[in-house]
């Protein structure tokens, strides 16, 4: 904190008073600076100073297609701080019900649309290497280290099979289009203004059209009916124009989302083992149970769901 302080002086923030924000799954934290009549926040990545150049390049292209990302106000690379735009304390968590998901989600499905406009120069691509790198997090986290389970060769060899046909749906889908990666209700703000504001874009890659809209669609914080879902993911494929048939994007936009939510177990079961942080146990079943609920409805994942319900 004294080196924030130290820092501040030097900015035109010094007499602005500092509170606690939040953190975040990472190891950033934020603090709000509050003035007599404006506030901001100032991001603390002192412990991962890599992520701010991959911010600082994200916001410029967000804000190039108008998306409102926070603008960056003052930055301290050496030292690992940010002062941006603050968006207020209202997350599409805190207000989403079952009277206003549909208008929340179709308002924010236009967002992903505008989103898919940026440009991709210099993002990394969501290959074939990277799906499963990221779906193996399951067995070596989930499995192994939470559940305790030594999968047996049968096992290893259903999930290595399995995996493999998600991947080729997740890449017969069209390609090569921004993809946040978290686009899901606790990186959603409504501003007081009652707008959009996208936040946690650091991680931005390029890749299969339905990533995003299977983080906010089937986003593992928060669930709707599956029927109204399925309508939201209609509206998508049709706002973008895309000429392929309801079965087709269905499968596209299922395949993505146990793509994401095989790894999101990994994930959710390493951030509590290695890094301590045990508010993400609670989202396990959920992630869990998309999962389940999916692979049963298709023929080539249905082994995958025999697999969890027998460990």
């Amino acid at each position: 904190m004294d080196k924030i302080r130290e820092w501040l002086n030097s900015t035109p923030y010094k007499d602005y008073k500092i509170e606690i924000a939040s953190a975040d799954a990472s190891f950033r934290k934020y603090y709000r600076l509050v003035g007599e009549h404006d506030t901001f926040l100032l991001m603390d990545s002192s412990l991962e100073k890599s992520s701010l150049e991959p911010f600082i390049r994200v916001t410029e292209k967000l804000l190039r297609v108008d998306i409102n990302a926070p603008k960056i106000l003052e930055q301290n690379l050496e030292e690992g701080f940010l002062i941006i735009e603050d968006f207020g304390n209202t997350h599409y968590l805190n207000v989403l019900n079952h009277d206003n998901f549909k208008t929340l989600y179709s308002k924010s499905i236009d967002t992903i649309i505008t989103m898919q406009k940026t440009d991709i120069t210099g993002l990394p691509a969501y290959d074939k290497a990277f799906l499963h790198s990221e779906m193996d997090l399951m067995q070596e986290w989930y499995f192994k280290k939470l559940l305790k389970k030594n999968l047996s060769k049968d096992h290893i060899e259903i999930l290595k099979n399995t995996l493999e046909k998600i991947s080729d749906v997740v890449l017969s889908q069209p390609q090569g289009v921004f993809v946040h990666r978290d686009f899901h209700s606790r990186n959603i703000m409504l501003t007081p203004e009652d707008e959009i504001g996208v936040i946690d874009y650091q991680d931005a890659m390029h890749g299969a059209i339905t990533y995003d809209l299977v983080s906010l669609l089937k986003d593992c914080y928060i669930e709707f009916d599956r029927e109204e879902i399925i309508k939201l993911v209609l509206e998508f494929r049709d706002k973008s124009g895309l000429k392929t048939s309801d079965g087709e994007f269905i499968k596209w936009f299922d395949f993505m989302g146990m793509q994401r939510h095989i790894k999101v177990l990994g994930i959710f079961s390493r951030l509590y083992i290695r890094d301590e942080k045990n508010g993400y146990l609670k989202d396990i079943p959920l992630t869990l149970q998309y999962l389940f609920d999916t692979a049963r409805l298709y023929e080539e994942t249905k082994p995958l769901a025999e697999l969890l319900k027998q460990l």
